[in-house]
Parts: C-alpha cells; sequence; structure tokens
C-alpha cells in the first residue's frame, strides 16, 4: 500500500532523498528554503511503500498575479523504469495541481531524452495530458564527467588542449584555495564581471551572497578561489548531493586570463568531488544545438576539453488542470515577451 506524506523535518528530507535515485541538489532541503524569501511557497512530498520511500517531489508554488504555478525543479525523484510507481507519482501530482488550483505544474526530471525509458516517458506524460513546456528553467542538455575510474585515467580522456591548459595553469604559477564566508563579496565581484564580459543576465547580489553562504555553511556546498601571486583571478561553487556534484556557478576577473585558471580551477573541483565519494561531475549547461553559432559554443568547447559527455535530457513538462487557461496564459506570456524584446 503507496501512501502519500508530507514531510516538514530537514533530516528526515533529506535522508529520504539519499535512498532514492539520483537525487538532485535542487529537490534537496536546503535548496528549497533558499526559494522561500522569494515568494515561493514550498511543500514536500513522500511516496512510502510501507515504511520504504519509493519517490519524492519538492513543489515550489508561486503566486503571480492572478495565476498559482507550481514547480518540481529537477524532479521529481522515481525511479523511471519502475512504470507502476511512475505512474503513482504522476497522479499524485496531477491531484496535488487540481487540488492547490495551479495554472500549472511544471516538472523537470534528470531523464535522459535519447533513452528507451526517455521515449517511454515522454510518451506517458504526453498520454496523460503533461505538455512539452514553453518555458524551459533548466538547461535541457549539460556536460558530465564519469569519476569511477583513476583521476590519471579521467586526465587522459581530456582533450589535448585540456590537459595542456591544467599542466600551463601549474607552470604560470596558478594555486587554488578554498573559499570562505568572508570571500563572499569577492566571489560574488568576479560571477558580476564575468556576466558583463559575457553577456548573460544575473540577480542582484544579495541573492548569490545569501545562496552561497547557505551552501558553504552546510555539507553540500564548496568554494575555490583561483590565484596568481596572492591575486584573486577566478571563482567556482561546486554542489554535490549523494553521488552527484555540479558546478553552477563560475566566474573570472579579465586579468591573468592567460594564466588559464579555470582549468586547474575545474580540475581541483572534480578532484575534490571525487574524494567526497560522487561518482559524476555536472558541468551544469550545453547549447541546444552544436552550431557555432550557439552563444554557448565557447562554453561547450571549454567543456568539452575536460571530457565531458553531452547528456540531452527530456526538459520540463507542464500538466494543466484546466487546458484553456493554460493555451491563454501561453498567450499572454508569448506577449509580454514580444513587448520586452
Amino acid at each position: 500500500m503507496v501512501e502519500r506524506l508530507q514531510i516538514e523535518e530537514p533530516g528526515a528530507w533529506d535522508s529520504a532523498l539519499h535512498t532514492l535515485p539520483q537525487p538532485h541538489i535542487m529537490q534537496s532541503w536546503n535548496w528549497g528554503e533558499l526559494k522561500v524569501p522569494q515568494g515561493w511557497d514550498v511543500r514536500r512530498f513522500l511516496w512510502q511503500n510501507t515504511d520504504h520511500p519509493i519517490a519524492a517531489a519538492q513543489l515550489l508554488i508561486l503566486q503571480r498575479g492572478r495565476f498559482r504555478l507550481g514547480y518540481v525543479p529537477k524532479g521529481p525523484t522515481v525511479d523511471w523504469n519502475d512504470e507502476s510507481c511512475v505512474v503513482e507519482v504522476l497522479q499524485g501530482l496531477e491531484a496535488l495541481a487540481r487540488q492547490e488550483s495551479l495554472l500549472l505544474l511544471k516538472i523537470d526530471p534528470d531523464v535522459i531524452a535519447s533513452s528507451p525509458g526517455g521515449e517511454v516517458l515522454v510518451a506517458k506524460l504526453r498520454g496523460r495530458g503533461w505538455h512539452y513546456s514553453f518555458e524551459q528553467i533548466q538547461f535541457p542538455n549539460t556536460m558530465v564527467i564519469d569519476l569511477q575510474a583513476e583521476l590519471d585515467l579521467i586526465l587522459a580522456r581530456m582533450k589535448a588542449k585540456g590537459r595542456y591548459n591544467i599542466r600551463l595553469a601549474v607552470r604560470k604559477g596558478v594555486t587554488v584555495r578554498a573559499a570562505t564566508l568572508a570571500d563572499l563579496p569577492l566571489l560574488v565581484d568576479m560571477y558580476a564581471e564575468t556576466a558583463q564580459r559575457e553577456h548573460f543576465k544575473i540577480r542582484e547580489p544579495a541573492y548569490y551572497r545569501d545562496t552561497w553562504r547557505s551552501f558553504l555553511q552546510s555539507e553540500t556546498g564548496h568554494g575555490f578561489v583561483a590565484e596568481v601571486g596572492g591575486e584573486p583571478v577566478a571563482m567556482l561553487i561546486m554542489l554535490h548531493f549523494g553521488k552527484r556534484a555540479w558546478t553552477m556557478y563560475a566566474g573570472s576577473y579579465n586579468r591573468h586570463r592567460t594564466t588559464m585558471p579555470t582549468y586547474l580551477l575545474q580540475w581541483e573541483a572534480l578532484r575534490h568531488a571525487q574524494s567526497l565519494g560522487c561518482t559524476t561531475y555536472d558541468m551544469w549547461g550545453a547549447p541546444n544545438d552544436l552550431d557555432e553559432r550557439d552563444p554557448l559554443w565557447g562554453v561547450y568547447r571549454f567543456k568539452s576539453s575536460f571530457g565531458a559527455e553531452l547528456i540531452s535530457h527530456i526538459g520540463a513538462f507542464d500538466y494543466p488542470p484546466h487546458a484553456w487557461m493554460y493555451r491563454y496564459f501561453i498567450l499572454l506570456h508569448s506577449r509580454m515577451a514580444t513587448l520586452v524584446r
């Protein structure tokens, strides 16, 4: 008999997640708590068979004007090969969407699109009335390194340019140290300079200070700073949960870039992730199309130099309890986006 419980205790939630396959950092208790000051209402649901967890979903709910939107970032967490369990969870989420009067409920599972399981899941979702989301919050594609091999083999699997630049950074005197809470202003400043140089949008500085402080204070976050002659030149924030690690935030100053500090920084973060027992290092984000005209092409070339494998997930899907309201919202959203552009 499967029952659905609402969990309200941090330890119980994260412990349950760790028993499930491939839990994502965005489903952790800490990630949900970070969304509360931004106006999100957080609900955490655990599906349990007797006393054994079989699935979990951290549901974020946001009031946007007249509409209530639900989002399960990088979840739910479930064995996607267990058809009966998947159906149980989807039914439960659909019921929650109706009970909470949501305009839509978005899920974003880490399921590989080209896998047999991915194709089956997409067909199942569409058959149950889910729609491929018009708004993809996270990157559908990412770059991943398998950490189960010895470090020498991981290094050998890299492209020649990646190995060369790591060794060049060492020869040029680049060193990497752990970041502390006192480094938060420095980390934010480097990230902001990177955003300006690479032309991508970021949030206000307070968001990153609060987010990174929370993770650095917990066992799930680690910061790294690369220096040249004692001068900070690059930064990286690595998060880990279960057997996976993610580099979601990285930046550098314009100075000393020829010393290749970002290569040594990634290598040291990768080594640290392996020392923590992680089996996967996710470099977070890749182009939708492998085309040199894509804005993320430079990012792809950098990450691929480490021997990272391109992984394409199925992307986010929306469940709308009322199809006509969903269509109206998409139309409104499209017109507003056009006005903003």
